[in-house]
């Protein structure tokens, strides 16, 4: 297909989380002056709480005049979740630009890497055109069959999202206070019986340590769980780990990828994923850094091929007839 110009933006909402690991007012003036400087129109909408960016998106996306074309979100992985809750029924309406304010930002790091932001939002607001750095991209989501809230990063079972739940009681921010629950979780972490199913085939079945099912191949910023994954292939990936791997060397292992190719690990992909806790007790599971309370024994996850509309690097080289 031959390169045609991408569609400039022209009216932003720029969503900013005071609670965001890494906010700072400095950072949403900077993303604030770098659009205006570029676009017709700026909003900033300072989120109140849990919930509050879904419900902003979707109320700016519903307007009959005036609606953004761009959504900017400052913030970490769970303010973009939020994000992608309201962009994703608006059917194209408006394209999502990430800017790193939280502790992790995987979101951010698997479309521009180690990309300063400053250079990444720029290059969105003023090289969109043909040979421009940045282009629109349509990214696969999954969604969670048992609650139909969309995926963005990932979903993980097991040890990741027990250590949600001591983190709550920690007096620390940060990495510092996830690196601190991760380890009092994972010592002595009792692996829970588990099994893995993708698109009918049982790819596992047994002591489960964790079982990471996403597009995104990075959880926390920095460990690469889903190393060989695509971000628009049509596919989900799933990596599992069982009881041959320590929970608490979990992170050494994934920093680098090494866990891939051990013989407690289990890598496969498909359309369709169900993670289960066999003996009926409710599954441990978060998704994109939230705790999902009213998931049962089971979660089913359903790719969404190409649902999300983002900003991200163009490629290479440009396509050809």
């Amino acid at each position: 297909m031959a390169d045609t110009a991408a569609p400039v933006p022209t009216r932003a909402l720029v969503l900013a989380n005071p609670a965001s690991g890494s906010h700072s007012p400095e950072l949403v003036e900077q993303v604030r002056q770098l659009c205006d400087s570029y676009l017709e129109r700026t909003e900033v909408h300072p989120t109140t709480g849990p919930g509050d960016a879904t419900v902003a998106v979707r109320r700016a996306l519903e307007r009959h005049t005036g609606a953004p074309d761009l959504v900017v979100v400052i913030g970490g992985d769970g303010t973009v979740r939020e994000a992608v809750q309201g962009l994703v029924p608006a059917s194209g309406r408006a394209t999502l630009a990430v800017v790193p304010g939280g502790t992790g930002n995987s979101g951010y790091k698997m479309l521009w890497g180690d990309r300063p932001w400053t250079e990444s939002l720029k290059a969105i607001l003023t090289d969109s055109g043909i040979g421009g750095s940045a282009r629109p991209r349509r990214l696969d989501l999954a969604r969670l069959a048992e609650t139909r809230q969309y995926v963005y990063l990932g979903a993980c079972s097991g040890v990741i999202a027990d250590a949600l739940i001591t983190a709550r009681d920690l007096p620390l921010t940060g990495r510092e206070r996830y690196a601190r629950a991760f380890a009092d979780t994972a010592a002595g972490y009792a692996p829970y019986p588990g099994r893995v199913t993708v698109d009918g085939r049982v790819v596992h079945e047994g002591p489960t340590v964790l079982a990471n099912v996403g597009g995104g191949p990075y959880r926390g910023g920095r460990f690469n769980v889903l190393p060989d994954s695509l971000l628009d292939d049509g596919l989900l990936d799933v990596c599992v780990i069982g009881d041959g791997i320590a929970a608490a060397d979990v992170p050494r292992l994934t920093l680098t990828a090494a866990h891939i190719g051990h013989p407690a690990t289990w890598y496969a992909r498909g359309r369709t994923i169900t993670v289960e806790r066999t003996d009926g007790r409710r599954l441990p599971l978060e998704h994109d850094g939230e705790y999902q309370h009213g998931i049962g024994s089971t979660a089913t996850f359903e790719v969404l091929p190409g649902a999300l509309p983002v900003w991200a690097p163009a490629p290479d080289r440009p396509e050809t007839p």
